[in-house]
């Protein structure tokens, strides 16, 4: 009876997110031990959680779709920063018309990256339709790609607000602050309270569960079950009256909305806009978080999501400091672990793909 119980729990749970949680776990008995910040820590995985956690959800409709983890996420977040600049020079161009708020500054960056992220989307899932069984690896030559055409397209987008752009010579600069238009941190400090000295981003959080909300909607829609039976099953769902294509399309769409939602996301958190290379290797840390959390390349849930988020962020605050507690020979280990771990979950995911 045991171990029938025994087998259901890793079957369900699985080995991969069971030795995850472990180490995590480790890492906080060790955090005490060595008597860190442990507040401190806390603040930080909960902020981090909501940073991350709309690029992670971006993950969601494109498994579902049949395309897998989108590697390629990377343009819906050049679509987001591209929203980010616009709203800036917009703001700068009637700063002697009009002032506006950092909350009005946050959803005009969010209504200029629509349409760019739409059309992308549509784009990116049509050229995926073409190389069915290799979008991963194509969405990352895609993804890699489109960032480094953009650091070309960043030296000469007509920019000129003197908070993005260089004082001598043209184009904009590699991080741009938030801070002077009050973005910065304005839904982490929106009904946010503090739990002995822990601090709780309540807004951005709530912004978090807000988008897994309306994604959970609209995967119970007749558009998101037609899209998931088109993952799940091409063939029964082509002869089900489906236009499997379609559905691609509309996952891959989605995604990249979601991409350049969060992307905003993370910036106001952060305090910053990371441009150049600031967008390459942000999809590996979206595809490894919704995999620690249990999702495969085939199937993904909102569960996957919010437990893979919450587990692979608490690793990256976690870790880092505990390594460097615990030697200062080698401070860099705490980096080390956090990349041999995300990169070891995505390897694991793949060698997967074949079967359960």
């Amino acid at each position: 009876m045991l171990q029938n119980l025994a087998a259901k729990f890793m079957t369900n749970f699985g080995l991969a997110r069971l030795i995850i949680l472990g180490f995590f776990i480790f890492l906080c008995i060790m955090a005490v031990v060595f008597q860190l910040d442990i507040a401190e820590l806390l603040t930080s995985s909960l902020a981090r959680i909501g940073m991350w956690g709309v690029l992670v959800l971006a993950m969601l409709p494109a498994i579902s779709s049949g395309i897998g983890p989108n590697f390629g996420v990377s343009l819906g977040i050049l679509c987001g920063l591209v929203g980010a600049l616009t709203a800036l020079e917009t703001a700068f161009r009637l700063g002697g018309v009009v002032e506006l708020s950092g909350g009005v500054l946050f959803l005009l960056a969010i209504i200029i990256s629509l349409p760019f992220a739409i059309l992308t989307g549509i784009a990116y899932g049509w050229l995926l339709n073409r190389v069915k069984g290799s979008e991963m690896m194509i969405a990352t030559y895609v993804g890699f790609s489109m960032v480094s055409i953009m650091k070309i397209a960043w030296l000469f987008l007509p920019y000129t607000s003197p908070e993005m752009a260089w004082p001598i010579g043209r184009g904009v600069r590699v991080q741009i602050s938030l801070a002077g238009r009050g973005i910065t941190r304005i839904l982490n400090n929106f009904l946010s309270f503090n739990i002995g000295d822990v601090v709780v981003p309540t807004g951005l959080l709530l912004f978090f569960a807000l988008m897994c909300f309306l994604v959970w909607l609209f995967m119970r829609s007749k558009t998101g079950i037609a899209m998931r039976a088109a993952g799940d099953n091409p063939r029964f769902s082509e002869a089900a009256g489906i236009n499997v294509n379609r559905s691609r399309i509309i996952g891959t769409t989605f995604s990249t909305i979601l991409g350049a939602i969060g992307i905003l996301v993370y910036a106001q958190s952060y305090g910053f806009i990371q441009l150049y290379e600031g967008p390459m290797f942000m999809p590996f840390v979206a595809v490894a978080a919704v995999l620690i959390g249990g999702a495969s390349v085939k199937k993904a849930s909102i569960t996957h999501v919010v437990v893979g988020t919450a587990l692979f962020l608490g690793i990256q605050v976690v870790a880092i400091p505990v390594a460097n507690a615990f030697t200062t020979d080698w401070a860099s280990m705490g980096e080390i672990s956090r990349k041999i771990i995300q990169n070891g979950v995505i390897l694991y995911a793949l060698t997967q793909a074949g079967g359960d």
